[in-house]
């Protein structure tokens, strides 16, 4: 119910807003769809990531936590999805040789321990950019979800970008279906969402639907493993299937009944498997 009248709130106060301060609504709005609620690192959480070497890196103003496993010559680069952090790879961390790989993980800006409230992938797709460089490279980059998208944007913008391979698991396939979700689930008027989207267009450079897991595999050459389930009800499957046929150095693999989260031991293995 508490959770019902926050939304109602909201939506009522940009339509409102949006009449008399539109650019101030359209911030407004903005900011909201970018800020992620920050979930609990819990003890059992820290206790795994604590068997990492944890640091930080200075990132537009804020600290980024990091967390290091391994020490093998193969990078691996670790991205989270929306309103998670870095214990989400435990069962991948676990699975991958320490003796081949050095294994890094982040939680991204606004998530797990890390500073700020405020998360795009044009934000998380400069950060993986700034790692990836100040690492000398990375062997491959493994995202789900909002990580997913970012890390194939961040190949997109930077083509020459040190990076071998990439697994794309449960990629969202298109941001404008999140943010029609976002303005249903608002209420929002037509003068709220033409302000948000003007300052949306402001900031990022482009319109939610330039933000395209289709258009952003399109020209990739690196290796890549898509993993997607057909009942992910957060990132329709259509998504990745045109994403897959669109690239041409791409494998893919289906599961059913995993959702969204694509939590599975047989899938570990594949992924050990394309890592080699």
């Amino acid at each position: 119910m508490k959770k019902k009248l926050l939304i109602f709130f909201y939506g009522s106060y940009l339509n409102f807003l949006a009449l008399i301060a539109p650019r101030k609504a359209g911030k407004i709005g903005f900011m909201l769809f970018c800020h992620p609620r920050r979930r609990e690192v819990k003890p059992h959480h820290l206790e795994f990531l604590n068997t990492a070497e944890r640091f930080t890196v200075e990132f537009e103003g804020k600290k980024v936590q990091c967390y290091r496993w391994g020490n093998g010559d193969r990078k691996i680069l670790l991205c989270h999805g929306w309103e998670s952090h870095s214990y989400w790879w435990k069962s991948v961390v676990s699975g991958l040789s320490k003796e081949k790989f050095t294994i890094y993980s982040i939680d991204a800006p606004g998530h797990g321990l890390s500073e700020g409230h405020y998360i795009n992938a044009p934000h998380y797709s400069r950060l993986i950019e700034k790692l990836v460089n100040d690492w000398g490279g990375v062997y491959a980059i493994l995202g789900h979800s909002l990580g997913a998208l970012s890390a194939v944007f961040t190949l997109y913008r930077v083509p020459t970008l040190p990076v071998q391979k990439i697994v794309v698991m449960a990629a969202p396939g298109e941001v404008k279906h999140f943010f029609e979700y976002y303005k249903n689930t608002l209420g929002l008027s037509a003068a709220s969402m033409k302000a948000i989207l003007e300052y949306f267009v402001e900031t990022l450079g482009h319109g939610p639907e330039y933000f395209s897991l289709q258009r952003f595999t399109a020209p990739l050459t690196l290796t890549g493993l898509i993993i997607h389930d057909k009942d992910d009800r957060d990132a329709p499957y259509k998504y990745a299937l045109a994403a897959h046929q669109n690239w041409k150095n791409s494998q893919m693999i289906s599961t059913s009944g995993l959702g969204h989260n694509l939590k599975s031991l047989e899938l570990i293995e594949n992924v050990k498997e394309f890592l080699g």
